[in-house]
């Protein structure tokens, strides 16, 4: 996926930040997915997990949606499903270092002015150019 598209990413950007901040004046909660779904595959007491459900339900239902609006996106994964596993695991692992992922950091932290949010947000970009560029470099491999 090459093509420049500022229309459909500006109008999805902000698909995104208005469903995150209908979340939160609505619920009073940061539209955080890695907290979402953990939160409801191991609720806390009270963990309140119908409405965790409904937005984790809601994101592959939007792409559908979009997907019989404009056709299915084509991928392309040249990864072996073991880097996958790997990658997912260390994803993982890092959202709960961190205390966050990119869409409650990124998104939603930063709107808010937590510089927590902003130094996560700075190392989540660095991290992934540094591993773009050794990837690219030691595996001649294109991302």
């Amino acid at each position: 996926m090459t093509e420049f598209t500022p229309i459909s990413s500006t109008l999805g950007g902000l698909l995104i930040g208005l469903a995150a901040a209908l979340l939160l004046i609505a619920n009073g909660r940061v539209a955080g997915i890695s907290g979402i779904l953990g939160q409801f595959l191991w609720p806390e007491e009270g963990g309140q997990r119908s409405w965790r459900f409904a937005f984790l339900v809601g994101l592959p239902l939007g792409a559908g949606s979009v997907a019989l609006i404009d056709g299915p996106l084509v991928t392309q994964i040249e990864a072996t499903p073991p880097t996958l596993v790997l990658a997912g695991i260390l994803v993982g692992f890092g959202t709960r270092l961190g205390n966050g992922c990119t869409s409650g950091h990124g998104v939603c932290g930063i709107s808010r002015g937590s510089g927590r949010s902003l130094t996560a947000t700075l190392i989540f970009m660095t991290i992934a150019g540094i591993v773009v560029l050794i990837t690219r470099h030691a595996t001649g491999v294109e991302t």
